[in-house]
Formats: C-alpha cells, structure tokens, sequence
C-alpha cells in the first residue's frame, strides 16, 4: 500500500495545482469542492468539514500525480497562513536536465535552500522552498557501478 502526502493550503490550493501542473508536469486525478459535496455531510455532525466552514469554491480534496506519485491537498487550513515543517518532498529522477528543470522552475517564486550541483550521491541536487512554503529535495541519483 503506498505512502501518500496529504498538503493542507490556505485557500490558495487551485492555485498550487495549477502551479505544480507548469512547473512540475502534475496531473490531476480528482478535485472536489466543498459546494461540491453532498449538503447532508456537510452538515451532520460527524460529516466533513466537522464544524469548519469553507467557501464553495475551496477545495475539499484533491488529488495529483506528480513524477508516478501522488499527492494529495485541499484547502483545509481555514485561515491563516499555512506551515510546513518537520518533512521534506522528495522528487527522484534518473534525468539530470528534468531534474534542473523541476528545480529550477520551483526555485524561480522560491527559495532556494542548497543550489542545484552535482553531489558524491546524485548527478544533480538541490533543495528549494516553494512559493506556497512547501519544502522539496530534487535528487536525480548516481546509480552504483557494476564491480568487477
């Protein structure tokens, strides 16, 4: 069963999946609104958002693939700026010039943490802060050398 990231935005989350469909190639696989939802899970008590109101417009969930995995994110911080700490996302590729190019464009309304350069481990690596304040690794691995 995979592993899957679950990014809660600050009403700004249609706009990061735009941003990661340019800049990273993300493809969305699912989106709902919360207008969207049906009215009685809204408001039961046990329903989502549990108390919280949203928009119509905000998104209550949402799913992206981005580089074979997905990602999933919504607008669930009501207000307020979102804080991303204590993890990093990490996008491995074997490409050095896709590599350069997802950091690169993260980086151009970021900010870059490590720059971009060849590493004993990886071909490429950097570490970047995007413009939402999501923190990503780019990593295009040195594979091991076969031994004689």
């Amino acid at each position: 069963m995979p592993l899957s990231p679950y990014i809660s935005f600050a009403g700004n989350c249609a706009d990061a999946i735009a941003y990661y469909h340019q800049t990273l190639g993300a493809e969305l696989l699912y989106k709902i609104n919360f207008g969207e939802m049906p009215k009685s899970a809204q408001d039961s008590e046990d329903g989502c958002p549990s108390g919280m109101t949203f928009p119509d417009t905000a998104i209550a969930h949402a799913n992206v693939r981005i580089a074979g995995s997905d990602i999933m994110m919504s607008d669930a911080i009501a207000s307020g700026n979102a804080n991303y700490s204590g993890f990093t996302l990490v996008l491995d590729t074997q490409n050095v010039e896709e590599g350069k190019r997802w950091f690169d464009n993260l980086a151009a309304k970021g900010q870059i943490e490590m720059d971009w350069q060849e590493t004993f481990w990886a071909h490429g690596f950097g570490k970047v802060t995007d413009q939402y304040g999501v923190p990503w690794m780019i990593n295009v691995v040195k594979q091991p050398q076969p031994t004689e």
